[in-house]
């Protein structure tokens, strides 16, 4: 039955930064109300984050398996696809009722599960003609697997992150069109849960992050037997005995199935914004540091706003918003801590500016490493790859930090503090942590900033004087 509201606030789309709006506008007391049209939890929760890791998570037990005798321990993994697929999705089930309709509406939400679009700059209207006034509106749409102009992609089937972890077998050989996280993140599970797996990317391999760091990564996959093709075009695609891929350069990738992961679209069609004023650019809607649009009243957070495209960066959007239209703050967006990870073994995580970024931006910088084969844990666990890397301006100042390795998303967290709050890489450097963790790479690559100085002829001097008076 179609019904008009008026609301303090209405957000469009039930992922991570629209969640989050609703839940905490709605506890904090404004009338809210909630579109989504499809599942719960939107992208990160049913096609993205959530299945990847817990997919991970498996193929990581069974490489567990397959090096358990470094340890003197002997163990052959026996692979259950089927199983396995019940793992995922019973990771998503666990954590779904807390995206759910029920949590929301006990929260003091209106949910309403269809499609919204705009009649007017304050004003959205349901599928079923049901209108919603409000005083402030949040886009938080996110995006879709975009596909590329490969010839005979649109006659062929592929799987991309939204159909993938409904495969119910396990291919026999993965060709996947990518080399971005999403793809190497898909790449790796599949091969040590069995299949092979050949991978096309038109540029380079993890292309946004530290060439340094992402050449690790690289030289892991590649000796798990992934086929990595770096700077290579597609001519076309083409069904025969499975999926074929044509290169440019004529030769053919034959594969059992194809996973296309080559970027993201946001999802604005349908949102009738120019009824609102809005304006849009092919990264997305247009925002201001507020994550307004050009109508003021209307705000767009995660994917749809056209910005960095993480779960974590909607999370965060969602908190600008709330002081901007709840307590009239002018809160802005600040990425010069913006953190991201992939999720292979091992994982690379970095924060802040990569070495090229600095080089431009700051001119003489200074880089500080730490390997992980000089740390007492990562060899008690037999994982000595990777290695710490800081870079700084010349005095000091943490302009980025990257990590290869064991938990590197977990070491990371205290690099997003030290840049947040513009930390000197004195503070790291001085701090105690535990031993024998693999924390100590942290404040290990901090102090190699004062070895030169440190143990210096001039300190020796000073020193050698200090002691006569001893």
């Amino acid at each position: 039955m179609a019904r008009t509201l008026e609301v303090d606030i209405c957000v469009i789309g039930a992922g991570s930064g629209g969640l989050s709006v609703a839940a905490g506008a709605s506890q904090m007391g404004a009338n809210t109300v909630l579109f989504e049209r499809g599942r719960m939890g939107g992208d990160c929760l049913n096609y993205g984050c959530v299945p990847s890791k817990a997919l991970l998570a498996a193929a990581h037990a069974a490489q567990d398996a397959r090096d358990a005798g470094r340890f003197g321990v002997s163990a052959t993994p026996a692979i259950d696809f089927a199983a396995v697929r019940a793992h995922v999705d019973g990771v998503i089930d666990g954590i779904a009722p807390m995206d759910s309709v029920e949590r929301f509406e006990g929260l003091g939400v209106t949910v309403i599960r269809q499609s919204a679009h705009f009649a007017s700059p304050r004003e959205v209207v349901a599928d079923d003609g049901s209108r919603v006034a409000a005083k402030f509106i949040v886009i938080a749409t996110g995006s879709s697997p975009a596909a590329p102009p490969i010839p005979g992609l649109d006659a062929v089937p592929y799987f991309t992150n939204e159909t993938v972890f409904d495969n119910p077998d396990l291919p026999e050989h993965l060709i996947v069109v990518g080399g971005g996280p999403i793809g190497l993140e898909m790449a790796q599970a599949h091969r040590r849960l069995g299949s092979r797996v050949t991978v096309l990317e038109a540029f380079t391999m993890l292309g946004k992050d530290d060439r340094e760091l992402a050449g690790i990564v690289r030289e892991r996959l590649a000796h798990e037997g992934i086929d990595l093709r770096e700077g290579v075009g597609i001519d076309r695609v083409e069904s025969g005995d499975g999926v074929n891929a044509v290169l440019e350069d004529g030769a053919r990738v034959n594969g059992s199935h194809l996973l296309v992961a080559a970027g993201r679209r946001p999802n604005v069609d349908g949102l009738e914004l120019g009824a609102a004023g809005i304006a849009t650019s092919a990264q997305g809607i247009q925002v201001d540091a507020r994550l307004r649009t050009t109508n003021k009243r209307v705000f767009a957070v995660g994917d749809a706003a056209g910005g960095p495209q993480f779960t974590h960066i909607a999370g965060y959007h969602a908190g600008i918003v709330i002081r901007n239209a709840l307590f009239r703050m002018p809160a802005k967006v600040d990425y010069r801590a913006l953190p991201w990870v992939t999720f292979t073994d091992p994982e690379l995580a970095q924060v802040g500016l990569t070495e090229a970024q600095a080089r431009e931006r700051h001119g003489t910088i200074r880089i500080l490493r730490w390997p992980f084969a000089e740390n007492d844990r990562a060899q008690t666990e037999r994982t000595p790859h990777g290695f710490a890397k800081v870079i700084t301006s010349r005095r000091g100042r943490i302009l980025g930090a990257g990590l290869v390795g064991p938990h590197a998303g977990e070491l990371l967290q205290p690099w997003c503090l030290a840049i947040s709050r513009g930390l000197k890489i004195g503070s790291m450097a001085g701090v105690v942590v535990p031993y024998p963790t693999l924390g100590e790479v942290n404040k290990r690559a901090a102090g190699s900033f004062y070895t030169q100085a440190l143990f210096s002829e001039r300190t020796r001097r000073i020193v050698r004087f200090l002691l006569r008076f001893a």
